[in-house]
């Protein structure tokens, strides 16, 4: 069997990693010539721990990060409410992992390559055409080629999605904005820290040296903004927010160093695939970062797919095995992350982030 891999981000570096693992060959495409990524860090929960360890990779993944074992929930003046502990499901190792995306860009990368796939780079899918038997491509560079299948994986904004699902409604705002900054790291940090309240705040190690806030704000209109003045309007964001993240915006200071996105949605309803071409992570049931499980999602989709690959004669078969197993726990997360969003913004009830923590570990505990 022979696969293409349309996005080399998080899920489709993973998906091709658990392919590889499952003896299909594997080609990835990535659009931007450089491979880049965000600056920012990103956390991942122990069910992620538990899945970058069946991957084979869990080594070299633990040592580009920082390892912690808990949640912290705190009330919007500061007071801790709660400290969550998260259960070990990669025995011998952290619990949750904070790390750099570059970091995991180059752990990802480098495990691809390791394993035999193949990489292009700057490369684009401009024609796909599943004929039955094949899906023949055309691309950017002038190439052409065939594969068994095609597995979209190239994020909020997938043309796959677009291409094999044009009825499909578009990502959905979701009324909030995310800002991120990497900070030195403070002695005591020693769990992923979320605070209650209008604006909602986390702050999570990525390394000894670094740790990374990241701030959730409503914003009207969804556009992204220049970059120039990000630092002070980021700083303004948090200016009533409790007295430790007050005292650590001061540090907030370069423009270029901020990351700020737009929260879009999207939840393909009803099958992730058509013929022999199938979305995964993003492309599929994109979440907001309430929970921390965007990546995570991702990154467990890779591994069922290739899974029922594995036992399944016929793509489609294994495409709609892969469904089955993943939509429950991917819409409850996408749902779930949107009504903390929703609760923030006052359009429905406040969400305790203490105990949708503790009910969001107990739910991607379980087996994928």
């Amino acid at each position: 069997m022979r696969a293409l891999v349309i996005g080399g981000g998080i899920g489709g570096l993973t998906a091709a990693i658990a392919m590889r693992r499952q003896k299909i060959d594997v080609v990835v495409i990535e659009r931007d010539p450089e491979w880049s990524v965000e600056g920012v860090g990103i956390t991942q929960q122990s069910n992620v721990v538990r899945a970058v360890h069946q991957l084979g990779i869990i080594d070299d993944y633990v040592n580009a990060g920082f390892g912690y074992d808990a949640v912290e929930a705190y009330a919007p003046d500061g007071k801790l409410l709660a400290r969550v502990p998260s259960p070990h499901l990669a025995p011998g190792y952290p619990a949750n992992i904070g790390i750099a995306r570059p970091a995991l860009n180059r752990v990802l990368g480098e495990g691809v390559k390791a394993r035999g796939a193949e990489v292009r780079l700057g490369v684009t899918a401009t024609s796909i055409a599943d004929r039955g038997e094949t899906v023949d491509l055309k691309f950017s560079d002038g190439s052409v080629d065939s594969f068994d299948l095609v597995v979209g994986a190239d994020g909020l904004g997938s043309q796959t999605r677009s291409k094999l699902f044009p009825e499909a409604p578009p990502p959905a705002y979701a009324g909030q904005a995310v800002w991120r900054y990497n900070l030195p790291r403070t002695s005591d940090m020693d769990a992923l820290r979320t605070y209650n309240g209008a604006v909602g705040v986390g702050l999570a190690p990525i390394s000894r040296e670094q740790m990374y806030m990241f701030v959730v704000t409503a914003e009207p209109d969804g556009q992204r903004l220049p970059q120039e003045g990000l630092a002070a309007a980021m700083r303004q964001r948090i200016a009533g927010c409790a007295p430790a993240i007050r005292e650590l915006g001061e540090q907030i200071t370069d423009d270029a160093g901020v990351v700020y996105r737009p929260l879009h949605t999207v939840l393909v309803d009803g099958p992730w695939h058509r013929g022999r071409i199938v979305l995964l992570g993003d492309a599929a049931h994109a979440t907001t970062p309430h929970l921390g499980q965007g990546a995570g999602m991702a990154i467990e989709d890779s591994l069922v797919l290739a899974e029922e690959l594995a036992r399944h004669g016929q793509p489609q078969d294994a495409f709609a095995a892969y469904h089955a197993r993943r939509a429950p726990r991917c819409s409850y997360i996408v749902e779930r992350s949107l009504a903390i969003c929703r609760g923030q913004q006052g359009l429905g009830e406040p969400v305790d982030m203490g105990r949708a923590a503790a009910e969001m570990f107990k739910v991607v505990a379980q087996p994928i």
